[in-house]
């Protein structure tokens, strides 16, 4: 017989679990969006650059757009997916 163990049974454990992973998928979305704009757009020569508010459009889209669109998503994620539990230990009796 398998035995149990202790925090299978809590399930505050499955809301931590699905946060994590929701963090996680942010902080993937977050380095795909920076990754591909920085190295997506960078890799022309300096000549070719398009500017926006003095800024190539490389570092604009991979460090201002990309923020704020992350910034956004944790708001997001926080405010509709992440619960609030308990943190305190029950009583068993």
């Amino acid at each position: 017989m398998k035995q149990k163990k202790p925090f299978e049974d809590d399930p505050r454990y499955r809301v931590a679990d699905r946060e994590a992973l929701i963090g996680a998928g942010l902080v993937i979305v977050n380095f795909l969006m920076w990754f591909g704009s920085a190295y997506g757009l960078g890799s022309k020569p300096v000549s070719e650059y398009n500017y926006i508010f003095g800024l190539p459009d490389w570092f604009f889209y991979s460090c201002v757009v990309t923020t704020v669109v992350i910034t956004l998503l944790v708001i997001l994620a926080v405010k509709y997916f992440y619960k609030e539990v308990p943190l305190d230990e029950e009583d068993e009796s």
